[in-house]
């Protein structure tokens, strides 16, 4: 990684105010079967996801794994990462452009193209995650507000604002990041 990368990624690091360690008093306490984004960790955690992970576009199925990866950070829902084993990749025309993410590094995107219609980088991997994000290597996450997303059979709502890509589903509470009342963290 570049001198200026490591700088770049160090500040933008130092400048969340919570890590999980304390519930802040704005967050929606958790039920029973549920958990809060808010006891999620900063840096985030990779674990694997148990559900089975669908995801359509249109009628077509992109991906069926049950071999799922999921990312938890505070203030955000869990983003799940599939496998390219279980991601029908015929769908999937390389996009232009890149994002950095400060913990994960630089992400690639994916249209997702099908008879249906063509959704506009809907999906995205991280080729050469930085340390720690090893378990996500060339797997692919896929954007709930432009494709129908399904964990365990439920189907998931999209993170609020336009570029997140968590999936929320009925057992977790927040406020989340890019809803209204939510501090970004």
């Amino acid at each position: 990684m570049a001198r200026r990368d490591e700088q770049w990624r160090d500040r933008a690091q130092a400048r969340w105010r919570y890590r999980g360690q304390e519930r802040p008093p704005f967050a929606v306490a958790p039920g029973p079967g549920q958990e809060s984004v808010w006891d999620y960790p900063r840096p985030p955690r990779t674990e694997p996801e148990l559900r089975r992970v669908e995801v359509l576009a249109g009628e077509e199925v992109v991906a069926d794994s049950g071999r799922a990866v999921r990312v938890v950070e505070t203030a955000s829902p869990p983003t799940v990462y599939v496998p390219r084993e279980d991601v029908r990749e015929h769908f999937l025309e390389r996009a232009s452009g890149t994002t950095m993410c400060e913990w994960k590094g630089e992400a690639v995107y994916y249209d997702v193209v099908t008879r249906d219609g063509r959704w506009p980088r809907a999906a995205w991997t991280y080729p050469h995650p930085w340390p720690g994000f090893e378990a996500v290597a060339g797997l692919l996450a896929f954007y709930p507000r432009m494709l129908t997303c399904r964990l365990g059979g439920e189907t998931v709502r999209p993170q609020p604002g336009g570029f997140y890509g968590g999936w929320l589903t009925s057992d977790v509470v927040g406020p989340v990041k890019g809803e209204p009342g939510a501090k970004d963290g």
